[in-house]
């Protein structure tokens, strides 16, 4: 698209949708309704709510388990801790803040983990997600087992999706702030209106599940993700996250062998209807997606009970969403 007509497309969705842009909204979310596991649909551009849909009983005001989707909050927690100088910055080294819980043994490539490494599933470590992930979380202590898997890549090597990364990052913002994970995001995160957290699994040691088991409801993820969409402000114009965070968050560090598509710190990125779309996902299709270029943030989520990937219930989703931007396509 050339530059005159970006323009112009911006300029037609500031105006507000076209006629009968609501209606192939409408359209498309009735169709939606065949996918099976999904219970919920929101759709907003530049912050107006367009469609709020719930399926076989579910709604928008409901608390709903988001799964892996809490990996970005955990990305954001870190982007701010790192503005206001409780973290160094993504090239510090994790090892001295996690010294007493490093095995006694501890390979020399601990000492070349940094916080980037964590947010971007490149730590090395052999994977705590997937089929090890019911090992990991029976363990007496998920930190000092994260920490304890064998390296089968070096620091900065290929993704290797694992939740016991994002883990170490809760436990790392709680010691280097003195207050919980939990206490971190109501209070940093609360300017933002609609935003709220209502239920978040604690480890055995009572530290908040980095990248996991967080409970919120669709509205509240959606006021999330418009955090996003507007460049880290509230819609009163407060400064909650900063701007460079968010592009460090989207630019791509590595892919998923699983799908192909682009890592950065905590979200995924890919193009969806010819759109560059930044997303996070979460086990069963917890979907959150932003798609800056046209101002619009869609949440979806689904039976937390089910997988996505393997069943395709996740690729259904994008081409809902890829549906979704077609239906608010305003022919730019």
């Amino acid at each position: 698209m050339s530059a005159a007509a970006r323009l112009l497309a911006l300029a037609l969705l500031c105006a507000g949708p076209r006629p009968d842009a609501l209606a192939d909204l409408a359209a498309v979310l009735d169709g939606a309704g065949a996918l099976q596991p999904l219970e919920t649909v929101l759709v907003a551009r530049h912050g107006e709510t367009l469609a709020a849909r719930g399926y076989r009983g579910h709604g928008v005001d409901d608390p709903t388990n988001i799964k892996s989707a809490s990996k970005a909050i955990v990305s954001a927690l870190t982007g701010i801790a790192i503005d206001r100088g409780v973290i160094a910055d993504v090239g510090q080294p994790i090892a001295p803040l996690l010294d007493d819980l490093l095995p006694a043994d501890a390979d020399p490539q601990h000492r070349q983990i940094t916080i980037g490494h964590l947010l971007s599933m490149q730590a090395g470590l052999a994977r705590t997600s997937g089929r090890y992930y019911g090992r990991w979380i029976i363990s007496d202590h998920w930190a000092r087992a994260a920490l304890a898997r064998p390296f089968v890549e070096a620091p900065g090597g290929r993704m290797l999706y694992s939740t016991g990364s994002t883990h170490l990052l809760s436990v790392i913002l709680t010691r280097t702030s003195g207050r919980s994970t939990l206490d971190l995001a109501r209070d940093w995160l609360g300017p933002v209106d609609g935003f709220r957290i209502d239920h978040w699994q604690q480890d055995p040691q009572g530290y908040y599940f980095g990248g996991n088991q967080m409970t919120m409801t669709p509205r509240s993820l959606l006021a999330f993700g418009e955090l996003y969409r507007r460049g880290g402000v509230t819609a009163g114009g407060e400064r909650v996250l900063p701007a460079d965070w968010i592009e460090r968050s989207w630019t791509p560090r590595t892919e998923s062998r699983f799908t192909g598509d682009d890592y950065g710190y905590g979200w995924f990125v890919r193009d969806i209807a010819g759109e560059r779309v930044a997303y996070a996902w979460g086990l069963g299709g917890q979907m959150l997606y932003v798609v800056p270029a046209l101002g619009i943030t869609a949440v979806m989520t689904s039976d937390d009970a089910r997988p996505s990937g393997r069943t395709g219930h996740r690729d259904e989703l994008h081409r809902l969403m890829g549906d979704i931007l077609q239906a608010l396509d305003d022919g730019a």
